[in-house]
């Protein structure tokens, strides 16, 4: 009971000091040292079997048209899921509006998508950047990817140069034991509270009740892939056995994997989907 009203105590110090200034950022002690000028932030999504990477990819694009991150140097990777069962929702369309060419897909293609990502990566290693993975789904791909890096870049000290930020226990319950093992062991590996939870040190971003994204929306692509994005979850939504996402279900949004991004970016006191959406979508 007392941890209980300690938490409630810091939900309600946090509403009063986030408001609508941004962009939000913590503490110097706390950044996650993302450099902008030379590393790389990797988005990867599993795409199976819950939709919620779906309102993701939306979230992701609408905080990369912010003045503060437009300049992100990103790539976004689509099928990257492990050992869990169930069908995988087909993003391709979203990710082609979100992200343009910018992304690979790794659905059924995991070997020549590893391949593609890798020279993306040494672009970034040539710079001297390190390598940002915001884990939307499992380990499996992360480890190919760390293992054709050590095959072809040794010199890269892997530890060091690649951080994967990973919020759910779901996830990594859903990796392939020892693709986690080697993942842990392999990269600077970094697991912060669930983003499906308000107020537990994450962005909270899965809320059934809330239906406002479009209130304050100027942009007229984000808006499309926000449309497309809630079309797509819809028509998927727990079909044919895929997990079914009450709070997508009830008409609500779920963009829980974007606390990651927000870690990486340092902008992880965000509270909610409601001051998400009042600081960025301008």
């Amino acid at each position: 009971m007392i941890a209980f009203k300690i938490a409630v105590s810091i939900g309600v110090m946090a509403v009063f000091l986030s408001f609508t200034t941004k962009p939000v950022h913590v503490d110097d002690s706390e950044k996650s040292g993302f450099n902008f000028e030379k590393d790389l932030l990797l988005a990867q999504f599993d795409c199976k079997t819950d939709v919620d990477d779906l309102h993701t990819v939306a979230a992701f694009a609408t905080l990369l048209t912010d003045s503060s991150f437009s300049k992100v140097n990103y790539h976004a990777v689509a099928g990257t899921y492990g050992i869990q069962e169930g069908l995988y929702v087909p993003p391709n369309n979203l990710f082609e509006l979100a992200f343009g060419e910018n992304w690979t897909d790794a659905h059924e293609n995991i070997h020549p998508a590893v391949e593609r990502v890798k020279t993306i990566l040494k672009s970034t290693f040539d710079k001297q950047g390190d390598i940002w993975i915001a884990e939307a789904g499992q380990s499996d791909f992360t480890a190919e990817l760390i293992k054709a890096v050590h095959t072809d870049f040794p010199e890269i000290t892997t530890s060091e140069r690649i951080h994967v930020v990973q919020h759910s226990n779901w996830n990594e319950e859903s990796t392939s034991p020892e693709s986690l093992e080697f993942v842990k062991k392999h990269s600077d590996y970094i697991k912060i509270p669930d983003g499906n939870v308000v107020g537990n040190g994450s962005p909270g971003f899965r809320d059934a009740e809330y239906t406002n994204w479009n209130k304050n929306m100027t942009n007229p692509k984000v808006i499309e892939t926000w449309e497309l994005a809630i079309e797509i979850s819809n028509t998927y939504n727990g079909k044919e056995g895929r997990y079914n996402n009450q709070a997508i279900s009830a008409g609500g949004l779920d963009f829980s994997d974007l606390s990651e991004v927000c870690w990486i970016l340092n902008i992880q006191n965000i509270r909610d989907a409601t001051e998400f959406f009042n600081l960025y979508s301008n």
